[in-house]
């Protein structure tokens, strides 16, 4: 079981893309009012979700192999990694609300769309420090 875990770092970079991808194909249909960026954002934010919940199990099995140090930045990573995955399966879902449910649903996914990326971002970040340590970009 311990290959899940070290599947992590490979599995990882792709959801977090895709979040991205979809904040910024959504502003762009909000700003241009074309669904055709809509699209691009639903079926990004989609593959994310799906992405996302198999990054965050092995994670979840890579922090408990013992190889990873028990640290407060590694919790705050943990949680943080386990929340934008689960508000991003959340906004997944709300994208089958949009057209039926009129302004409700196009807020309720935009508000929690961004509230994934903010906190896919913030763990991604966590997850950087952990890696690469906190004088990484110093000189």
């Amino acid at each position: 079981m311990a290959i899940i875990g070290r599947l992590h770092p490979l599995l990882i970079h792709f959801p977090i893309v895709l979040v991205f991808v979809a904040s910024a194909a959504e502003g762009a249909s909000a700003l241009r009012k074309d669904d055709r960026w809509r699209w691009v954002a639903v079926t990004s934010l989609r593959a994310a979700a799906l992405c996302g919940v198999l990054a965050a199990v092995a994670g979840w099995r890579l922090a408990a192999t013992g190889e990873v140090e028990a640290t407060a930045l590694l919790e705050w990573h943990r949680w943080l990694g386990t929340a934008g995955a689960v508000v991003t399966a959340a906004a997944a879902a709300t994208t089958w609300l949009d057209r039926r449910s009129g302004l409700f649903g196009v807020w309720s996914y935009r508000i929690t769309l961004l509230g994934a990326t903010g906190l896919v971002g913030i763990a991604g970040h966590l997850g950087a420090l952990l890696v690469w340590g906190v004088n990484y970009f110093r000189p």
